[in-house]
């Protein structure tokens, strides 16, 4: 197979994985409603609405709007919006390591955008990537000490990773900065449970 050939074929796959995805959010409304709550809680602030704008798009018309921007962020290695873009259109197909890619690249080119440094925690969380994840959140708070969604992220992180010292420390900081956290008691049993 020629590159060209290869390259069809990894949008090809992309593609029927966006499909399906579709396919499978329409059989479920009520389960895809309780999705798009969650991971809207775990989104950037001026993150766009997760779903409900794109459920009514007609399916060709979405696999080329992906397609299109894929290769956007593919042949402009630069553009920092393509690289987020694309980032988010595979973290919405919880492909997760092709997310994380995109997102490198766009923090190569603004190593200071804390948006995009406090959502390569929250990525590789959900990738499975604790020791990442949890370097990505330190790395925001550097950047900004009293964000609670990065805070809770970093005490998820360490909870996963099953280090209770980090983890107690982690919370510790949480319960300061925002003492009424839902998360806060999840995180305070799932901490005792560690100590065990």
């Amino acid at each position: 197979m020629n590159r060209e050939n290869i390259l069809f074929a990894i949008i090809g796959i992309l593609l029927g994985f966006i499909v399906g995805f579709m396919f499978a959010s329409s059989m479920s409304q009520k389960a895809a409603q309780t999705q798009t709550a969650v991971a809207s809680q775990n989104l950037p602030g001026d993150h766009p609405p997760v779903g409900s704008a794109q459920s009514g798009m007609d399916p060709a018309a979405m696999r080329e709007q992906v397609t299109a921007q894929i290769e956007k962020a593919r042949n402009e290695p630069k553009n920092f919006d393509a690289q987020i873009k694309a980032a988010e259109l595979y973290y919405q197909i919880q492909r997760y390591d092709q997310a994380i890619e995109y997102l490198l690249k766009a923090n190569t080119l603004k190593p200071s955008d804390y948006e995009t440094v406090a959502v390569l925690g929250l990525v590789n969380l959900d990738a499975g990537h604790y020791d990442q994840a949890e370097k990505w959140y330190r790395a925001a708070l550097k950047m900004k000490p009293d964000d609670e969604r990065v805070l809770a992220g970093l005490a998820a992180a360490t909870l996963q990773k099953g280090d209770a010292k980090a983890a107690e420390d982690a919370i510790a900081q949480l319960e300061k900065a925002y003492p009424s956290s839902q998360d806060l008691p999840n995180f305070k049993q799932k901490l005792a449970g560690l100590k065990k």
